[in-house]
């Protein structure tokens, strides 16, 4: 059973917190996590991409001199791959780059994210202080009291609008709901924050079925335009 430093909403240290095992099971797959972020990677793709073959570029249908007696190599077309301002040689063209991968994957990955950094003591639990409104300083004081470093996530009990703009413009910090980070989410971070009533309401809610442990949107990442 994992256990993680507990850190009250002054920032004052309690005592460490067992892990809910439901969720931290100890279970840690490599190679799921690998083809989940990879899959991850690639729906972020936009596959626009684009460029002319020699069909596509305007010009060039004229022969540029004749096939024999020129002394120079025989031509069909100055909009040819060879020359400047032709088409390209097999261009790229626009299509997806979307992968699927099946929920209970996914699932798997997200608990191996979260074994891995538990393993390595990176799981923070705490209250987070109540604010009327967003302050930067406040959450970056908050950070320095539980003594956090690097690229942080903080995992809430639901939706908190008010951490979620207090952490808005900085870039080593990301808020979201739990249950809805996926696998590469977790391993983007460093240390992992979790709302003491988002793990224990959380983790009661994947034990009865309720809460999807991420959803696929979030996973795999939005459609290709």
């Amino acid at each position: 059973m994992y256990k993680a430093p507990y850190y009250k909403a002054d920032g004052k240290k309690g005592r460490a917190r067992a892990l809910p095992e439901k969720v931290f099971d100890g279970i840690v797959n490599e190679s799921v996590l690998h083809q989940v972020v990879k899959a991850h990677l690639s729906n972020r793709r936009q596959g626009t991409a684009a460029a002319k073959n020699r069909s596509a570029v305007a010009g060039g249908s004229r022969k540029p001199w004749r096939q024999k007696g020129t002394g120079r190599a025989r031509q069909g077309t100055i909009r040819a791959a060879q020359w400047a301002g032709g088409g390209v040689a097999f261009p790229p063209i626009p299509h997806s780059w979307r992968q699927r991968v099946p929920k209970k994957v996914r699932a798997l990955a997200r608990r191996s994210a979260l074994n891995d950094r538990a393993e390595n003591d990176r799981v923070v639990m705490a209250d987070f202080p109540a604010a009327d409104a967003p302050k930067t300083r406040d959450l970056l004081n908050f950070l320095g009291e539980i003594g956090t470093e690097g690229k942080v996530l903080l995992l809430t009990d639901g939706q908190n609008q008010r951490l979620y703009l207090s952490a808005r413009n900085l870039s080593h910090v990301s808020v979201l709901p739990f249950g809805k980070e996926s696998a590469y989410d977790i391993l983007w971070a460093e240390t992992i924050v979790i709302e003491r009533d988002a793990l224990e309401d959380g983790a009661q809610a994947i034990e009865e079925g309720k809460l999807e442990p991420e959803t696929e949107a979030a996973e795999e990442g939005e459609p290709d335009a």
